[in-house]
């Protein structure tokens, strides 16, 4: 029988899982393992993750809860407008990216599989796109004809995939302090809402040169 051991948080087995992964270059395979290198019973382990797999997906949640307290202890960011609220997230979730940036690269780059990838990200999708969905209702609550509201799933999987191209830009980045993701940041987000708002034409051309030029230059 296991010795009993102190209560332990989700941070705790978090900060263990991501110091493991970097030490040994690679996942956990066994809960037992796991629990047993770090004196967490296996009872204390199963509150919080049901699985190891479950921990991997875990870091990506905790990322995202993470950038939005950070964002929501700043007093202004409720007055934000939609666009700098989705600027906001962007920069505070890509900034607490660089912060564990050796184990992002690490998680993503060892599955190199997409489907792999998208079964750690899932998580994370779900709250981006809960996210986004919810600007969109707030900004069609203000407005009276329905011609004019924009659809929150087809904006919220747009707030997705724009996700996934900066993660993959940054990933790429090797300019001085990610320079070059926070301008890839900005044009992203103006342009998806410059789309949604109809005057599309010269964002998504300066977009489009800064594409070409990071991609083929």
């Amino acid at each position: 029988m296991a010795a009993k051991t102190k209560k332990i948080t989700k941070d705790d087995i978090l900060s263990f899982f991501m110091d493991d992964v970097l030490e040994h270059e690679a996942f956990p395979k066994s809960v037992y393992k796991f629990c047993k290198a770090h004196g967490i019973t296996e009872a204390d382990f199963y509150i919080h993750f049901p699985s190891a797999q479950a921990m991997k997906n875990g870091v990506w949640t905790a990322f995202y809860d993470q950038a939005v307290a950070l964002m929501e202890k700043n007093k202004e960011y409720a007055s934000f407008t939609n666009k700098d609220k989705m600027l906001t997230f962007f920069f505070t979730f890509f900034e607490m990216l660089t912060l564990n940036r050796s184990y992002v690269l690490f998680a993503l780059q060892e599955e190199d599989n997409m489907l792999k990838n998208a079964e750690q990200l899932k998580g994370l999708r779900k709250q981006i796109k809960g996210f986004a969905k919810k600007l969109i209702y707030k900004g069609n609550a203000k407005k009276d004809l329905a011609i004019t509201k924009h659809n929150p799933s087809i904006f919220s999987e747009g707030a997705w995939l724009q996700f996934l191209f900066l993660l993959r830009f940054w990933m790429r980045d090797e300019s001085p302090g990610f320079e070059k993701t926070d301008v890839a940041i900005e044009k992203s987000v103006n342009t998806i809402f410059d789309v949604f708002d109809n005057t599309p034409l010269e964002n998504l051309l300066d977009f489009g040169k800064f594409l070409y030029k990071e991609t083929f230059a």
